[in-house]
């Protein structure tokens, strides 16, 4: 296990570094390497989502790659008038796709905390970047949802306002993303955002399902793992989330590892002139590692091994970790993907393995 999570980690370097590029831009897969299959889907894209789990992964191996990504993100198509950041975007800052994903937003928040909290001189520079963000998301909450339509972090479905819906991920986000403003600047109306954000997370009852609202989404969503870590909002062993978790792995497990929600089906290999074959999801590293995460911090550190273990093996001695692991010699999973490698190393840090 040693020889393979050092050599995991050594290619997660390299992969970190191949996805932030020069003008600043973080991509969640870097398509024009040589390592990266032709065939596959064209990853090479900005989700400030994913930039989060990249960033936060370089800052614990010393990489220095935040400043750049931050003044990018000052130059992302709309954050000036907006504040907010959306699905995706070229690398040159133009939208891809403009869905309105409010966790985005909150990941940035996250993301400058993450680097600058107890460093105000090297803060100050990006303190309007924190500022129009956090504003930018205040303006589109109300009180107990977003009055808009907002799109889920797996970019499968739409809630409305009109049913006072909201993804649970994306209110945990946001809610983490505004706590870690007011602590970098202290406006009082982002603390008071986030605590309505998190009081709707927490007037659930029995699980966390994977939207709450009129007519919410009742699946059991594994994202929920993140309201432990990495956005605090909930304790490992409150009793809603152990039901969640034992949902979790009664439901998603598959080959040890982890899937992402009830009826998923996108495969995620597809040729680039091609359509989603569709034939059935596999486990995703991501989610294994972040289930790892939520036993550490639970207190079984023999569970949290053995998710943790699970994604070496899955790797069968390959440098590069994929997006989803399928347990078939048909299906692959796009490869390398960034963070899949991000999440190893937090993991591994939560473990006391980095």
């Amino acid at each position: 296990m040693d020889r393979q999570l050092q050599r995991l980690i050594a290619s997660t370097r390299r992969v970190l570094a191949d996805c932030a590029l020069r003008n600043g831009a973080i991509v969640a897969a870097n398509s024009h390497k040589p390592y990266y299959p032709t065939e596959a889907k064209d990853y090479r894209f900005v989700w400030p989502r994913d930039a989060m789990y990249v960033c936060l992964a370089a800052r614990r191996l010393g990489m220095d790659i935040h400043e750049k990504y931050f003044r990018w993100l000052m130059k992302a198509e709309g954050w000036e008038k907006t504040g907010l950041f959306y699905e995706n975007y070229h690398v040159d800052g133009r939208k891809a796709r403009a869905h309105f994903q409010p966790d985005q937003t909150g990941s940035v928040l996250i993301t400058l905390h993450d680097r600058f909290s107890g460093d105000p001189e090297g803060f100050a520079p990006f303190a309007r970047l924190v500022r129009k963000s956090a504003d930018g998301l205040c303006r589109v909450w109300g009180t107990d949802h977003f009055p808009v339509a907002t799109q889920d972090l797996w970019e499968e479905r739409l809630a409305f306002p009109d049913q006072k819906e909201s993804f649970v991920y994306s209110l945990a986000a946001c809610a983490c993303g505004l706590y870690c403003a007011y602590d970098l600047l202290k406006e009082r109306q982002w603390l008071t955002a986030a605590r309505q954000m998190e009081q709707r997370l927490l007037r659930v009852k029995g699980y966390f399902p994977r939207s709450v609202g009129r007519f919410g989404d009742a699946r059991i969503d594994a994202s929920a793992l993140a309201l432990v870590w990495p956005f605090g909002i909930v304790g490992a062993k409150d009793p809603r989330m152990r039901r969640t978790v034992s949902m979790i792995e009664e439901r998603l497990r598959k080959g040890g590892g982890i899937m992402r929600y009830e009826g998923d089906s996108y495969d995620g290999w597809m040729h680039r002139k091609a359509t989603d074959r569709k034939k059935g999801a596999g486990s995703w590293p991501l989610l294994t590692l972040l289930m790892a995460t939520y036993w550490q911090e639970a207190g079984d550190r023999k569970k949290a091994m053995r998710y943790f273990t699970t994604v070496l093996r899955d790797a069968k001695g390959s440098p590069y970790l994929p997006e989803q692991v399928f347990g078939n010699d048909v299906q692959e999973g796009v490869c390398p993907l960034a963070w899949s490698h991000a999440m190893l190393v937090l993991a591994a840090e939560r473990l006391g393995l980095l």
